[in-house]
């Protein structure tokens, strides 16, 4: 079936996205994703890679942006919303896919060298980004990068006139409290008693990062860890839908859990530590509150007052709405969960497309 199916794979695939553009209107969007499809294509071709993989990578390394509008970790996001789609087709063999989807998880990793598939996708979307002329400033390695592909393609690397660019929210990332600032905007949110129905404002806000097309289906009367995911990427304790290799997304309880319990994070605390005390901003994980099931709630915790915690939440006692209540301190608390404030989302390990 695959070898029947071959050589029409990249129009299947650019089918399948272009469908889906009414979701989300977007044009300019849909000529990103079409040009580093071709500069992936042409690159592939002049470096001996697979030429309709590297185009097809490229009609899809920014997918998450495409569906949801949102360009926050577009490659790490965008492999993990591609996974069932290119699954779906069963026209790609399993390397294939890996293929396609480390393509697209390594795209942003632009200061380390991957394999050759990787650094296609790499090179096609600065190539893109340049000749679009997009206004956007490239940091320093960028620059060097695209000049090497320039004298590759035989253009002079003069032609590679830009500003460099400063994460300036990187320098002042440590001088902000944002488990305070996550704390104040959670309470404010989860007093608005949201009701967790597609035609509640608030509600399709807090789903909007999740790429589902159900996804107010998918969520609801159970959308307490959207909730949280929700304030800490107003706040920019920013975090991908998923964590590499992790078995679940961020918006089941149990992915938090799973998060903070990494060695790269080690951010959980149970709650038989005496020494440890919840205070505001901390995110608090309940352990068969709800139901018979483990770590089935979250919230985040406001004030500790002697045997009580004030807390907001999102679908309180599974009633669909968001609330912020007191609750006993002794009572069905797995642990917390503190996150450093200097904290800043890093993934260097080897991303394993389906290894979970």
């Amino acid at each position: 079936m695959i070898c029947e199916k071959k050589s029409k794979r990249l129009e299947i695939v650019r089918s399948l996205v272009y469908e889906m553009q009414s979701n989300f209107k977007n044009q300019r969007a849909w000529a990103q994703l079409s040009g580093v499809s071709t500069f992936a294509s042409m690159l592939a071709m002049r470096r001996g890679q697979d030429s309709e993989i590297a185009a097809i990578a490229g009609v899809l390394h920014d997918f998450y942006f495409y569906k949801t509008g949102i360009n926050t970790f577009p490659g790490h996001n965008s492999a993990d919303a591609v996974r069932p789609i290119i699954r779906s087709t069963q026209v790609f063999t399993d390397e294939e896919m890996s293929v396609i989807l480390r393509s697209i998880f390594y795209q942003e990793d632009r200061h380390r060298v991957h394999g050759p598939d990787e650094e296609v996708i790499k090179d096609a979307i600065l190539l893109q980004t340049y000749f679009q002329k997009t206004g956007n400033n490239f940091l320093k390695t960028d620059i060097h990068r695209l000049q090497n592909v320039f004298i590759e393609l035989g253009i002079p690397e003069e032609n590679v006139d830009m500003e460099s660019n400063v994460d300036a929210e990187a320098l002042n990332r440590k001088s902000k409290d944002r488990r305070l600032m996550l704390a104040d905007f959670a309470e404010k949110l989860a007093g608005q008693n949201i009701i967790g129905v597609p035609e509640n404002e608030r509600y399709r806000e807090i789903c909007k990062y999740w790429p589902d097309s159900e996804i107010y289906k998918v969520l609801e009367g159970n959308w307490c860890a959207a909730f949280v995911y929700y304030c800490c990427m107003q706040v920019g304790i920013l975090l991908p839908i998923r964590y590499p290799n992790r078995m679940y997304r961020l918006a089941g309880v149990g992915a938090w859990l799973d998060w903070a319990q990494l060695p790269e994070t080690r951010f959980f605390y149970d709650a038989k530590q005496e020494e440890f005390n919840p205070s505001r901003g901390d995110i608090v994980i309940f352990e068969k509150l709800l139901s018979d099931n483990s770590h089935d709630h979250i919230g985040i915790v406001l004030a500790c007052e002697d045997n009580k915690i004030l807390i907001a939440e999102g679908n309180i006692d599974n009633k669909n709405c968001s609330s912020v209540l007191f609750r006993d301190r002794d009572h069905c608390i797995l642990g917390y969960v503190r996150i450093d404030n200097g904290y800043h989302y890093q993934f260097n390990g080897e991303y394993i497309p389906f290894g979970c």
